[in-house]
């Protein structure tokens, strides 16, 4: 987002002109298919897209970086264009970073800071990070958000809408209904940074006796709910360790799982975005964690069908698998639709069912391809599911934590981890920690349909 005013009204009425002219016409493309039999390049057309998406650097990016990562939550094709979209946008020139930082925090801003740096140290969708001094002389990292976000985001989930319906039209073996829904509150919420400052006191708060983790604190009196002023913690990108020996690739593998999934079963909380920009770590492997945006609290049964349908694979018990997906909300599902979610589950549990060391995937990608493939076909062939609009953060997690672990080549029993993290859990004692701990933090509690707004 530079400081031409491409974040104006017209500057922004432009770009979602590009965006909508695009999706229109793949839109009028998909629909002579469909109805004359006219035959498109599809793989064209992705790419048509992923350069219209790429344009906007802002929240669309976001989401299109994000639906990449779900599985069969959109057409092969687009997937392989948007998982070529960038991370970093780029940012806001100093003088507009002045008046931001003005507006923020008053005229004389420049006077609570013994340094300011005028680049950005990272510039992403919804805002950049400058590093800066205190007056008491310790390293800041203040993360400050675009102007004008909200109605970008608004704007964009609109566009996200339009490319969900032609999805629907051409594939019903999901309905992306409550994808949506679930992004729209999270993107809305990640724009708040009051919220995020909480986030970030939740997890130091979780996260404590973790020896291999480390959280910022958010600086309050620097703090707005568009400015983010926190501790600076230094550290390298994670994949300057792929290169690293196995011992410390275990260990920072070790780390990470336990950062993402000691808070989900301890209190139902999960970081929803493992994005590479998000951490950072230490030469001894200890993880920094440095983005609390995007952060997903679970009713407590929601956690329990995670564990009922892991000992359902690990027993083949398909009583308890039905019952596990009708805790997450599949209600009324028929067995071959089980069957067809089994096939699935078994894939992507395999690496905590195999009690040995091991590659998070030890076969190659396209067999998680095929098996991708075979349960979108039985799902499309039985009519279709909707999915629980809490699994778009579990399954980013879940996927971007794997990608990682791919790279490291990390080899650990992750099902020794995993059997620790939920050796005593009681479903009944979650909701109580998680009650208490929230509470701590000033995060709301999940109600009862799985979302907290």
């Amino acid at each position: 987002m530079s400081q031409s005013g491409g974040d104006s009204l017209t500057g922004r009425v432009k770009r979602y002109a590009r965006v909508g002219t695009s999706v229109g016409g793949i839109a009028a493309r998909f629909g002579a298919e469909r109805l004359l039999g006219v035959p498109i390049n599809r793989d064209r057309h992705a790419a048509d897209l992923r350069r219209a998406l790429g344009g906007l650097k802002g929240p669309l990016m976001k989401v299109a970086q994000l639906m990449a990562t779900i599985p069969d939550s959109m057409p092969q094709e687009y997937v392989g264009e948007l998982t070529q979209l960038q991370a970093n946008a780029p940012s806001m020139g100093w003088s507009f970073v002045k008046r931001r930082m003005a507006s923020e925090l008053g005229a004389n801003w420049r006077k609570l800071f013994k340094h300011f740096e005028t680049t950005a140290a990272a510039a992403a969708s919804l805002g950049q990070v400058h590093k800066a001094v205190a007056l008491d002389g310790s390293e800041l990292a203040c993360k400050l958000q675009y102007p004008d976000m909200g109605s970008a985001v608004e704007a964009d989930l609109k566009q996200l809408k339009v490319v969900f319906a032609i999805y629907k039209r051409y594939d019903q073996a999901i309905d992306p209904g409550e994808i949506h829904a679930e992004i729209g509150d999270r993107l809305r919420e990640e724009l708040d940074y009051e919220l995020e400052a909480r986030h970030m006191r939740l997890y130091g708060d979780m996260l404590k006796d973790e020896p291999g983790v480390r959280v910022p604190q958010a600086i309050a009196k620097l703090s707005t709910r568009r400015l983010l002023t926190m501790n600076w913690l230094e550290g390298a990108p994670l994949l300057q360790f792929k290169s690293q020996t196995i011992d410390q690739r275990n260990r920072l593998a070790h780390n990470m799982f336990r950062a993402w999934y000691k808070p989900f079963y301890d209190s139902g909380v999960i970081h929803g975005d493992p994005h590479l920009g998000n951490y950072s770590v230490r030469p001894d492997c200890t993880l920094n964690l440095l983005d609390f945006g995007c952060i997903r609290v679970f009713p407590p049964k929601f956690v329990e069908g995670v564990i009922d349908l892991y000992h359902a694979l690990q027993n083949d018990d398909q009583d308890l698998a039905v019952h596990a997906y009708e805790t997450w909300g599949f209600a009324g599902v028929s067995s071959a639709v089980i069957d067809a979610l089994n096939l699935w589950a078994r894939f992507v549990y395999a690496p905590i069912l195999d009690d040995r060391a091991r590659r998070i995937q030890e076969v190659t990608g396209v067999y998680g391809y095929n098996v991708a493939v075979e349960v979108h076909r039985r799902l499309r062939d039985l009519g279709g599911v909707k999915p629980p609009r809490e699994f778009v953060y579990m399954d980013r997690a879940a996927v971007g934590l794997g990608a990682v672990f791919l790279h490291l080549k990390a080899e650990v029993n992750w099902h020794r981890l995993f059997e620790e993290l939920i050796a005593d859990f009681d479903v009944k004692r979650l909701a109580r920690q998680q009650k208490a701990t929230l509470k701590r933090a000033g995060v709301p509690l999940p109600t009862s349909s799985g979302d907290r707004n």
